[in-house]
């Protein structure tokens, strides 16, 4: 089993540019390692003289062979990655953080709102969910991006859109000749489905669209203690020692990423 204070060796065997800016890679481990991970929990990558990252699993745990991860070119440690091919290799330490609490979502009508990159943390969950079908109720997911352009896991997208296991609905920001779908903020989604009290709901995108969220799910009559947030963006270092996550007494990355909503909900700059 891995040590999550130790980078281990990771070889790619798969690197696929699926936007302008978003890599998708597929890693196993080296030397007889493993990384058994929760869905939500993150790992930190590294490249020797750039530095690390930290990014969300986004493959199902039932895999146990490989993982996934979507690496978005924003600065120096992202490009140097997302520069890396099929056969190469990369750096992880993991896993760390607590995940989704599948005991509070098991048995129950489960609604995951992602937005953006936010889709790919999600993943995992959505994978885990689907594998185990019959240990859920109900299960929906809202997917919003800003352009077609901009959506992730193209396969993945046309088999939730027919499959049985899932109601899907999604939208974009702006459209293009060729979008037939919705378009508008991923909000205008609930007019498309109805939403029960007793559902849980999963919440990763931009922190904007939380607050947005979580009103029209008040408006359904959800608690807030079954409203569930990922806020793995905040995180840097990953144990708790740079301070670059805390918010107030929180710190994401030891306490979260994942919260239950009614837990952070007094925190205003989580959601600014």
């Amino acid at each position: 089993m891995n040590n999550c204070f130790v980078p281990m060796e990771a070889e790619i065997l798969r690197a696929d540019q699926v936007t302008k800016s978003e890599k998708h890679f597929t890693l196993r481990m080296k030397n007889g390692c493993r990384m058994d991970f929760a869905p939500g929990q993150i790992l930190e990558a590294s490249l020797f003289g750039f530095g690390e990252i930290p990014l969300g699993f986004a493959s199902s745990p039932t895999r146990k062979d490989s993982f996934d991860l979507v690496v978005r070119t924003v600065g120096r440690v992202s490009g140097a990655i997302n520069k890396l091919e099929k056969g190469q290799s990369v750096f992880v330490r993991g896993p760390l953080g607590h995940g989704f609490d599948l005991d509070r979502l098991r048995g129950h009508d489960v609604l995951i709102i992602a937005g953006g990159i936010g889709l790919c943390p999600t993943r995992s969950l959505i994978q885990y969910i689907l594998d185990r079908r019959s240990e859920f109720k109900g299960f929906k997911l809202f997917f919003g991006s800003k352009s077609p352009q901009d959506q992730l896991f193209l396969d993945d997208l046309s088999a939730w859109r027919n499959s049985p296991d899932v109601e899907y609905h999604e939208t974009v920001d702006k459209g293009d000749p060729g979008w037939t779908g919705n378009v508008g903020v991923i909000t205008t989604l609930f007019q498309k489905t109805k939403i029960t009290p007793d559902t849980r709901t999963v919440i990763c995108g931009p922190p904007i669209m939380y607050k947005f969220v979580i009103k029209e799910l008040e408006k359904s009559g959800v608690p807030h203690n079954h409203i569930f947030v990922d806020l793995e963006r905040r995180m840097k270092c990953g144990i708790g020692k740079c301070g670059h996550c805390q918010i107030n007494d929180k710190y994401v990355c030891i306490d979260g990423p994942v919260f239950s909503f009614d837990q952070i909900k007094h925190l205003e700059e989580v959601f600014g």
